[in-house]
């Protein structure tokens, strides 16, 4: 094989871009800044939508779509919105093509400039909100608890696949609601449901906390978040889920009559994760082999590489895996048999290697006599000799075994890049030396915020939910600080 990834010691952002065109992840369109989903990469994104749709439906959410286009004098109904947005936003100014007199193929045609431009959405927020109007009358309407699916366009000047780029895959929740109470319990519960998904699925260890003001997403009171940290030491916002209050349905003049028959404005939340989860499962968990995948979200769990040297051991191997396969696969494990003859089993090892396939088993003749198998495991590539009779049990207990010892590397990864820090100049001398996230107090003021930006590029990454309590005095300006904060480069 051909297929030699950057080492992530020498390169950690050349890795990272082999890896994603080596794996068959994705790769770079005519469009600058977009990408194509390969078959491979969009198997992953399908299995984490998957698992998602179904977390979102069992808390009572529903699936609505609503349209690419968004009136330009939407987004100036509400000023921090607009703010957050204008600099990334693709805007359609004309409906029509028309042959060029002089022959050099097609041109705008002046005359099909549209009265009112549109924005390809950045977001939905205004579009929906202005829907809403039409749905909500009484507090009998509420709540409405609507997600879609959906592409939206954020005009990047640096891109990098999956992480960032200019159009990019994802779920947006929209939801109404009666008071601001049950407003702000969606947001945590939804921002609860990512963290249990990074974590059970993922295999990814995040902290939960509040986004700073600085931070917010426009137009929002409060955003919530949930962070990981990646092999690089960099912080990956993973998730976000924001409170809203009344700022999108005053702005669009959504009201209803409340239960003393008065008007009130409705209370609102939105959140949302993209396919930069993958750009995250690539960096939190794979090695300079290629991807390594958690078995709840590998596209085959389980892939059958046949050691044969004519048509007729192959034959005999067939029937045994088919055997194979049919138990695996009624316990709900999805499975890949490989018998193409235009590969040799070594480029088929190292291929399903490069692309992160949980366990790999391997049959030939002698194993069909001594009825064993070769299993082999990505995560840690060791390999063990099993009986055919349990490999079903063998494989089910693997799979689990692998789904954990992911996590639980990287849980002891970011243990052991977490550092508590006490004055500025400490944390300036580890960001870029150790990297990891940084336990330190902060007064809470955005001047003090910015200069630790300006000077380091570093940024709070949250406000933990779950700090320690633990009182002290800002590293920069030495006020009083109720709790510390995580500091990190970032993505």
């Amino acid at each position: 094989m051909a297929k030699v990834l950057t080492s992530k010691e020498e390169n950690y952002s050349q890795w990272y871009n082999d890896l994603v065109a080596k794996a068959d992840l994705a790769e770079n369109s005519a469009v600058r800044g977009c990408m194509v989903i390969k078959p491979y990469g969009y198997a992953i994104w399908e299995k984490m939508q998957a698992q998602l749709d179904k977390m979102f439906k069992d808390t009572g959410h529903v699936n609505a779509y609503f349209p690419l286009f968004i009136p330009k004098s939407f987004l100036s109904k509400e000023a921090a919105h607009v703010e957050g947005f204008a600099k990334e936003c693709a805007v359609v100014t004309h409906y029509r093509l028309k042959n060029d007199p002089d022959g050099k193929g097609v041109i705008v045609d002046p005359e099909a400039k549209l009265e009112e431009e549109l924005i390809i959405r950045p977001t939905s927020e205004t579009i929906i909100w202005s829907t809403y109007k039409n749905w909500i009358q009484s507090y009998r309407d509420l709540p409405i608890l609507c997600n879609q699916w959906a592409n939206v366009v954020r005009w990047e000047m640096r891109t990098r696949m999956f992480l960032r780029t200019t159009e990019f895959l994802w779920q947006e929740g929209h939801t109404a609601h009666e008071t601001s109470e049950e407003a702000l319990a969606e947001t945590t519960q939804m921002i609860n449901v990512y963290a249990d998904f990074a974590e059970e699925f993922m295999a990814i260890p995040v902290i939960k906390g509040a986004k700073s003001a600085n931070e917010r997403f426009a137009g929002a009171l409060e955003t919530f978040t949930i962070e990981a940290l990646m092999q690089d030491g960099k912080a990956l916002q993973s998730g976000t889920s924001h409170f809203l209050g009344q700022n999108f349905a005053k702005a669009f003049d959504v009201q209803f009559a409340n239960r003393d028959g008065k008007l009130d404005y409705v209370w609102a939340s939105s959140w949302g994760v993209s396919t930069r989860l993958i750009g995250a499962l690539i960096m939190a968990h794979s090695d300079n082999n290629g991807l390594v995948l958690p078995p709840k979200l590998a596209p085959y769990q389980v892939v059958i590489v046949p050691i044969y040297k004519n048509g007729e051991q192959l034959a005999e191997i067939s029937v045994k895996v088919n055997e194979i396969m049919a138990k695996l696969r009624k316990r709900g494990i999805s499975v890949k048999y490989d018998n193409r003859d235009s590969q040799r089993p070594g480029w088929k090892f190292a291929e399903y290697e490069l692309k992160g396939v949980p366990v790999r088993l391997a049959i030939g003749p002698r194993d069909l006599e001594n009825g064993s198998i070769e299993v082999a495991r990505r995560d840690t590539l060791e390999k063990t000799t099993e009986q055919i009779e349990n490999i079903d049990q063998v494989v089910e207990d693997l799979l689990e075994a692998i789904q954990k010892n992911i996590y639980d590397k990287a849980f002891l990864f970011r243990a052991e890049n977490t550092t508590k820090v006490d004055s500025y100049d400490e944390f300036k001398a580890l960001l870029n030396t150790k990297g990891g996230f940084f336990l330190a107090h902060w007064d809470g003021t955005s001047e003090t915020e910015l200069l630790i930006k300006d000077e380091t590029k570093a940024t709070i990454r949250c406000i933990p939910f779950e700090g320690d309590g633990e009182e002290g005095f800002c590293m920069v300006t030495g006020k009083p600080s109720k709790q510390r904060v995580i500091f990190a480069l970032a993505y």
